[in-house]
């Protein structure tokens, strides 16, 4: 979410006095124009419409981000006027990236304010795009209850059922048995492409 705040803090006043409905909110961004002792080593006061912005950001279930390289966001060109830092990240508290937010002086070209980044890794996934099935009243149906049925029948007797003394013996007998149901699934279910038209 990327916010500018006006000098009269606007968008923080309308986020405070309006029940936004915005979920899964990973990040929150902007100009902030807020000076605060808590993000400027330079300035010794704080805000109180700080507080308004920290209120803001733990209904959304955000945190301000650690500076990695201390320095203004914002340099002004008025005399007499101090460079200020009003750019802030503000980061989900789950993320493991919260003390990785970086300021880039040197990269303002024609503007007065500076980029922030931030590196948020996105973890590989493994996306199914088939799966296995029998349908029901079908023939791989009855021929996968009776495959299931004999395979139980002769591997039950081969199994030492009378030894069960431990946990890891009585799993053993139940992985043994699960791998008779597996291979009963595996010879008679029928792969598809999962798509948009698949049931969940």
């Amino acid at each position: 979410m990327n916010i500018y705040s006006d000098s009269s803090h606007s968008a923080l006043k309308y986020l405070k006095d309006t029940e936004v409905n915005i979920d899964n909110v990973l990040l929150m961004t902007g100009d902030f124009n807020i000076r605060d002792s808590l993000w400027d080593l330079s300035f010794p006061h704080h805000s109180s419409i700080n507080d308004d912005l920290i209120i803001i950001a733990n209904l959304f279930n955000l945190a301000l981000l650690t500076l990695t390289n201390p320095c203004p966001t914002r340099y002004s060109d008025t005399a007499g006027e101090a460079n200020s830092v009003i750019d802030l990240i503000f980061l989900c508290y789950r993320l493991k990236e919260l003390n990785r937010h970086s300021i880039h002086p040197n990269s303002c070209l024609f503007s007065d304010h500076t980029p922030l980044s931030i590196n948020i890794s996105i973890d590989e996934e493994i996306i199914c795009t088939s799966k296995s099935s029998i349908p029901q009243k079908s023939e791989q149906e009855t021929a996968f209850v009776e495959k299931v049925i004999s395979d139980f029948i002769s591997d039950f007797k081969n199994l030492n059922m009378s030894n069960i003394t431990d946990k890891e013996k009585l799993e053993h007998i139940v992985n043994q048995l699960e791998a008779i149901i597996d291979q009963a699934w595996t010879e008679n279910a029928k792969k598809s492409r999962i798509t948009k038209h698949s049931k969940q």
